[in-house]
């Protein structure tokens, strides 16, 4: 069972081919992937190396579109440009091949790296505001965009907090982060790996990018002047 990752939302970005393997005739599990290969797209050139990287492993790997079992897109949140870039290649690659499509937080990826029990994993997302997601806590997992009073305020004992940015670490520092590397495609197919067991897959025609907030475009936007 191959599955390819991507991952474009952060400074950097990763597109991983992996494999799950299947031992003593039992299921594949999450323990049981193997990363075949990884590659790290330098920011600013998702758009120009994304699908050369992907057709290049595959080449690599002697597979085809066509022989993975699906596709895992991290969708956000993240860069704006980033985001649209990855999901709009996973979406392209589902419609042409009719692979399915499993799309993943950034934010369960990296609480994923803070362990068990309840954790709360942050990115910065500027102007002092912070994406943030709760999982593990018995209820549905929640994810918000919040200001520095907010999350200080909501991070309590018992919840392990967890970041991967130096400067998220700073600003937090009251919460004692887990400080951790910045999720990767191959821990995102890792993360995805319930929802292929139960073959839980997006609708691709309704994908689109967990973006957490309105772009800088609509922010900033001014208004079109009335009609005279």
């Amino acid at each position: 069972m191959q599955l390819l990752g991507i991952d474009t939302c952060g400074a950097t970005g990763s597109v991983a081919l992996c494999r799950y393997v299947e031992e003593a005739g039992q299921l594949p599990s999450a323990e049981s992937l193997q990363v075949l290969e990884e590659a790290e797209l330098p920011g600013k050139s998702y758009s120009a190396l994304l699908l050369l990287t992907v057709r290049e492993m595959l080449e690599r790997a002697g597979l085809r579109l066509s022989d993975l079992s699906a596709l895992v897109v991290v969708n956000g949140p993240g860069s704006f440009t980033g985001v649209r870039v990855g999901v709009s290649a996973a979406k392209g690659l589902a419609e042409s091949t009719g692979l399915p499509v499993i799309a993943v937080s950034r934010l369960a990826v990296l609480a994923a790296k803070g362990g068990k029990g309840v954790v709360c994993a942050a990115i910065d997302a500027g102007r002092g505001e912070f994406y943030a997601g709760f999982y593990g806590d018995g209820g549905p997992d929640r994810e918000a965009l919040v200001g520095r009073v907010e999350i200080l305020a909501q991070v309590g004992e018992g919840i392990q907090f967890v970041v991967c940015e130096a400067s998220a670490a700073e600003s937090l520092a009251l919460l004692k982060p887990l400080v951790v590397d910045a999720p990767t495609a191959a821990e995102a197919v890792r993360c995805a790996w319930p929802r292929m067991a139960e073959r839980d897959f997006d609708d691709v025609v309704r994908l689109d990018g967990n973006y957490l907030r309105r772009s800088d475009a609509e922010i900033f936007a001014k208004a079109k002047p009335a009609p005279v």
